[in-house]
């Protein structure tokens, strides 16, 4: 059984997703804990799941390295095989990476190398492009740079705005990133 640490910054959709995937008991991983960078929504999720949670704010900290280092002791102390990066905004310090990887993966919303960074959907968008994706690679020190495990493509339709594309978006980074887990969990994937 593959035990999983997510790390989130928001409302948590797709670990909301993961979570109910994983309550399948023939899926061969289970999340043990549930982190972010602040007070999410998406704790919610986890506490409905009866998943534990920890926080570890940037701002209580007097830099970056000491942060991480902090945030990768909450991470190391539940012994995941996978920690996985869902929706999670700040940039990890390099020890952090280098501690987990390549036992570290990233969703991400777009078609690697395509649109980088935290405005994806919305750099998408402005570039007028007919299609975009969902990408799940592992993680490294650059911008969403890591090998890409796995991605997807998905039309712009006409009329999209940054909220419906998003939402189309997040439905496949659920798919790939239970597909990858499972994946990881079985062999298929080598990180």
């Amino acid at each position: 059984m593959l035990s999983l640490v997510v790390l989130i910054s928001g409302g948590g959709s797709n670990l909301r997703a993961l979570l109910e995937t994983c309550e399948d008991a023939e899926f061969p991983a289970r999340v043990v804990a549930v982190g972010a960078d602040r007070d999410a929504d998406g704790f919610e999720h986890a506490e409905e799941f009866g998943i534990p949670t920890f926080s570890v704010a940037l701002s209580s900290y007097p830099d970056r390295e000491s942060w991480g280092d902090a945030l990768l002791e909450q991470i190391v102390a539940w012994q995941p095989d996978l920690t996985i990066l869902s929706g999670f905004m700040k940039l990890l310090p390099p020890r952090v990476i280098e501690a987990l990887s390549p036992n570290l993966i990233n969703t991400h919303p777009a078609y690697l190398p395509e649109f980088p960074g935290a405005h994806a959907v919305r750099d998408a968008i402005t570039a007028g492009v007919a299609e975009t994706g969902a990408s799940v690679i592992v993680v490294d020190n650059g911008v969403d740079d890591g090998p890409i495990i796995t991605q997807q493509r998905i039309p712009v339709l006409p009329g999209d705005t940054e909220t419906t594309l998003h939402d189309r978006i997040k439905l496949m980074e659920r798919e790939l990133l239970a597909e990858v887990v499972l994946g990881i969990a079985e062999g298929d994937f080598t990180l």
